[in-house]
């Protein structure tokens, strides 16, 4: 495994993290306890100690199966987890920006992670008008000095550039943007602020939901997930588009979801990717992918 610094954080995380989004039964399988507790002790092994969840991954769901998994070995791994939503059931949310509604997400999520401190806290995927809330930033800085909070970050949707401009001035010091072969657009808007302003850099979707593992074809449908709400049109051209970079990019003999991984981690100003797993055979994999950079 190799390591980076995560920007001023000065968090060392492992180039491979563990997204956590499947924990809370929304990408076609349902996990039980024993199930994460190998993945995640498997993780270790491999050198990994970044793991990503989110509050609304399951109600708390995805943030108590690794609780558990990890209350043993809490100090060997940074955790990333995320505020503003509010899970209503499968694949329905709704958003809770107050204070004082934050406050109950930030005390649910470390009695379900089981921990002190959270070491980073992500504003998650709200619009600029929440996000530009001088009382929410500064409630968040109250619980970081209450010892709630290590480090502020904000995971963003597609509409980022003005919030990743005021990172600095709200004390956000992480972004977590969607980055991968196909999505290549953080290069030429956010980058460059994250470089001038010394942010850390997330790669959520490196893997493009699973359409860059080089498994799945043109016309693929799939199943009880969250692919099944895409665009099937988008996701037909996306695919298409896979098949060719499969074709004239990606080097003989070498494993597609490797590479893909490997590809966002070339970018200097990508300090970590976050793929989702399913098993260990996935994990595996992904682990390997720090050996090609």
């Amino acid at each position: 495994m190799k390591y980076r610094t995560l920007g001023k954080t000065g968090l060392e995380v492992s180039v491979i993290g563990v997204g956590a989004w499947q924990f809370g039964g929304e990408w076609g399988k349902d996990f039980t306890q024993a199930e994460v507790d190998q993945i995640l002790g498997r993780a270790k092994d491999l050198g990994i100690n970044l793991i990503d969840t989110a509050e609304c991954y399951g109600d708390h769901l995805s943030e108590s199966l690794i609780g558990k998994a990890l209350q043993k070995n809490r100090k060997d791994w940074i955790i990333a987890t995320k505020f503003g939503h509010k899970y209503n059931g499968y694949l329905e949310r709704t958003h809770q920006w107050s204070p004082k509604e934050i406050l109950k997400q930030l005390e649910d999520s470390l009695k379900a992670l089981r921990t002190d401190t959270i070491d980073l806290y992500q504003f998650h995927t709200g619009d600029d008008n929440v996000f530009g809330q001088e009382e929410l930033w500064a409630f968040l800085k109250e619980q970081a000095k209450a010892g709630k909070i290590r480090h502020l970050g904000n995971s963003v949707g597609n509409d980022y550039l003005h919030q990743t401009k005021l990172s600095e001035k709200f004390g956000v010091e992480v972004m977590q943007v969607i980055y991968n072969r196909l999505e290549t657009k953080p290069e030429t808007e956010v980058f460059p602020i994250c470089k001038e302003q010394r942010l850390g850099v997330l790669a959520r979707m490196p893997l493009a939901s699973g359409f860059l593992s080089g498994k799945y074809k043109p016309g693929t449908v799939f199943g009880n997930d969250q692919r099944s709400r895409f665009d099937q049109k988008r996701n037909f051209e996306r695919l298409k588009m896979v098949e060719e970079i499969k074709k004239t990019e990606v080097p003989e003999g070498v494993n597609m979801a490797q590479w893909a991984l490997a590809w966002c981690l070339k970018n200097s100003q990508v300090t970590a990717v976050i793929p989702g797993c399913k098993n260990l055979e996935q994990l595996e994999s992904n682990a390997q992918a720090a050996e090609l950079i």
